[in-house]
């Protein structure tokens, strides 16, 4: 099956249903040797359709943004060819008044300027706020997105991990005074966490057609099955940092959810992993699933979900609500 492209709510921007992201996945490495790698899954995502890369300032501090804009370079890639994000909100400078977990003017118009020079780009597709800022007044923070994207530093702004009360104050900031909309979310979304995205954005879908990009659709590999009898070595759960995946990555009753959903995968012949990203990909209001991967190998696997999407049939949803939700 051919790469889908989808609109980014009521944007004009069309992403790809399955794009790239690379949290964890550019982390652990000397960065001439992670560009190297970052290239091939690059170029392994966008051989199979996929154009939107997604990024963010507080992926290993920085560096992430780094690896990915030096991997543009090394492919040679037109500027017009791809869609790239980055996301504000935890800082990079410890002890720094103003400069950490906010998303006041200040920190906003200089950080988003720290991650066009690790990108060694002139705009960003979309800036995402990372988290909600409680300290910082809202209409603040929207007119100082609103104006990065008057500048040209973006194009599109929008949330992560916002409630519905949030974005939605924020969309009415911007209405009342003809500023710059956020038009999409980055919540997280898979099997085991549907709350937020098909109950509380409800009604921001109907009313304002917001976009989102979608992360963590395998929870954190929790849907591979690969943590079914224990943490493999070499697994995210084993990284430094990362030690708070652990209780629910070896959760029982998860797990034995992941077993009944395999049953399913067996029988249509697919992997756990395609049929948890097809799943996410069926909801109508995921704009693009955000995927990773460590290997240009794992980049053209989750590519293959696209041609289990077709084999997920009403029927076949319905028995995999009754694992998920109960």
């Amino acid at each position: 099956m051919e790469m889908e492209y989808r609109r980014l709510g009521r944007s004009g921007l069309k992403v790809s249903v399955l794009s790239f992201g690379s949290w964890v996945t550019f982390a652990n490495k000397d960065q001439i040797a992670q560009a190297a790698e970052a290239a091939e899954c690059l170029s392994a995502a966008k051989d199979a359709g996929v154009n939107f890369f997604d990024n963010a300032e507080g992926y290993a501090a920085g560096e992430s943004e780094r690896v990915m804009g030096e991997a543009f370079r090394q492919l040679g890639w037109k500027r017009h060819e791809y869609v790239v994000s980055t996301k504000l909100f935890w800082g990079l400078h410890d002890g720094v008044v103003n400069m950490k977990n906010t998303l006041n003017r200040k920190y906003l118009n200089q950080a988003i300027d720290g991650s066009l020079e690790r990108f060694g780009l002139d705009f960003v597709d979309l800036v995402f706020c990372h988290r909600p800022d409680q300290n910082t007044p809202l209409e603040e923070t929207v007119w100082a997105m609103s104006d990065m994207v008057s500048s040209g530093k973006a194009l599109y702004w929008g949330t992560s991990e916002w409630s519905a009360y949030e974005i939605r104050a924020a969309w009415d900031i911007a209405d009342k005074h003809h500023l710059h909309k956020p038009v999409m979310e980055q919540p997280q979304y898979n099997l085991f966490w549907r709350e937020r995205m098909e109950k509380e954005y409800k009604r921001l879908f109907e009313e304002i057609g917001y976009g989102t990009t979608i992360w963590s659709p395998l929870a954190s590999g929790l849907l591979t099955g690969k943590y079914m009898d224990g943490i493999p070595e070499g697994s995210r759960a084993t990284l430094p940092g990362y030690e708070w995946l652990k209780s629910s990555l070896t959760d029982p009753a998860k797990n034995k959810k992941v077993a009944d959903l395999k049953v399913i995968a067996d029988e249509l012949d697919i992997t756990l992993s395609q049929l948890s990203l097809a799943w996410c990909a069926k909801n109508p209001h995921v704009s693009t699933v955000i995927t990773g991967a460590s290997n240009a190998a794992q980049v053209r696997e989750n590519m293959t979900a696209l041609d289990a999407m077709p084999l997920l049939t009403k029927e076949i949803m319905d028995r995999i609500d009754v694992i998920s939700l109960f």
